[in-house]
């Protein structure tokens, strides 16, 4: 299975460079609502950086059949099956499947690495198990 983890992140110093490589891949726009990696601070002013794990959760929750697995472990979305009903953003429990207004179809991470290259301080990292 392939997917971002977050390898370390005492190393994290919120520079968003991240969310601003996500983001721009998918929209061409660095908008913090739509990125699928979300660098987060928590109550006690540590931070958290938010990946998708490839847990699937968004893909039992649509009801079309659009969220499915390729063979690398990667949930997809299939844009000609989308029916944009919003229930598999609604289903993930980080908050980093993302739907624009304009767009007919969320956007998730596909592990594609763009964020990694972009962090300067080395804090993720894509596995392959």
């Amino acid at each position: 299975m392939k997917k971002l983890f977050v390898k370390d992140q005492s190393a994290c110093v919120a520079c968003l460079a991240c969310e601003m490589a996500c983001s721009n891949a998918f929209y061409k726009q660095y908008d913090p609502e739509l990125t699928c990696v979300k660098v987060t601070e928590k109550e006690d002013g540590s931070l958290k950086t938010l990946v998708c794990v490839q847990c699937g959760k968004c893909a039992k929750a649509c009801e079309a059949g659009a969220i499915t697995q390729n063979k690398f472990g990667v949930y997809m979305i299939n844009k000609k099956t989308c029916v944009n009903c919003g229930k598999c953003v609604e289903a993930c429990p980080f908050g980093v499947l993302v739907k624009a207004e304009d767009r007919d179809v969320p956007s998730k991470c596909i592990a594609c690495g763009i964020c990694v290259e972009a962090c300067p301080m080395d804090v993720l990292a894509i596995k392959e198990s």
